[in-house]
């Protein structure tokens, strides 16, 4: 019995599993890789969703102003939470400044983007109801647009202040001519009977910044019926710590003639390089000046 037991061949080492590595070291693996890997690794099993976790895989990914940007989502209670949860919650548009201004960042750069809707904007004749209306519709973020009716001078201005990483950024208005209404099935309704005028004259853009930065572009409003995200110009960050003052207007005061049939919807700001990763073309067709 004995003997022919021992001529018995050894069991076979047991093959390694991917839940025998270390967590420490699948962490560390993590860390390099862009959080929509990570998300798709932490899938695996419980060991990847463990590891995928880990604070020090976070932290490089947030935004270096992720303190300053929770500071205006104070009812979200998001400074508890682990920098996985924080990085997600910051990935949703998060409103502030009474639901008239969105913030998030990039999921797969990490960069910080902003929205401004219309109503935060000071716009010549916004209370004249000849002049303007506001149009629930969904498609604007904000779920309303201001629709230009008629009028002779045209200016909407605004500003912003907000702490940016360093880094280069740009600033986009998206615009619309046409009046946008409710769809029919599954069809997009454009109303274009009331535009007019934009063919005339170039519209200006401008966007000014408090440490002496000024851009300037015109260009023919022909986005009939399509919304154009317009591109104003670039701001450069320097100090990630201090507040970056912006100034931006679009005008179109040629008083020889009327326009009408143009919504605003919000201008939109984020990285240089985001902005031409999704707007490639819009970018292109305003003459910078």
């Amino acid at each position: 019995m004995g003997a022919n037991s021992s001529s018995l061949p050894p069991c076979p080492a047991a093959r390694p599993k991917l839940e025998d590595i270390p967590e420490a070291c699948i962490a560390l693996v993590l860390s390099y890789m862009d959080p929509p890997e990570i998300a798709k690794l932490a899938r695996l099993n419980r060991a990847f969703r463990a590891a995928s976790s880990a604070d020090f895989i976070w932290i490089p990914k947030l935004p270096l102003n992720y303190p300053y940007i929770l500071t205006k989502l104070p009812d979200q209670g998001l400074g508890n939470k682990d920098k996985k949860d924080i990085y997600a919650a910051l990935c949703r548009p998060n409103p502030f400044d009474g639901g008239t201004k969105e913030v998030w960042i990039d999921k797969r750069s990490g960069g910080v983007c902003l929205a401004i809707s219309s109503k935060a904007m000071a716009i010549t004749g916004i209370d004249d109801r000849r002049y303007w209306n506001h149009i629930p519709t969904g498609e604007s973020r904000f779920q309303t647009v201001a629709y230009l009716q008629q009028i002779w001078w045209l200016e909407v201005d605004g500003d912003l202040e907000f702490q940016f990483p360093a880094g280069t950024y740009s600033l986009f208005f998206r615009l619309q001519l046409g009046r946008v209404g409710k769809r029919s099935s599954r069809r997009r309704v454009c109303n274009s009977d009331n535009v007019h005028g934009w063919d005339i004259k170039p519209t200006q853009f401008q966007l000014t910044t408090q440490d002496g930065q000024k851009t300037v572009s015109r260009c023919m409003l022909d986005n009939l019926g399509n919304w154009v995200h317009y591109h104003v110009g670039d701001f450069i960050v320097e100090d990630s710590n201090a507040l970056t003052k912006i100034k931006y207007s679009l005008t179109q005061i040629d008083c020889t003639h009327t326009k009408g049939g143009l919504c605003v919807d919000s201008v939109f700001v984020c990285p240089n390089s985001l902005g031409k990763e999704l707007f490639p073309l819009d970018g292109e067709v305003c003459k910078k000046l």
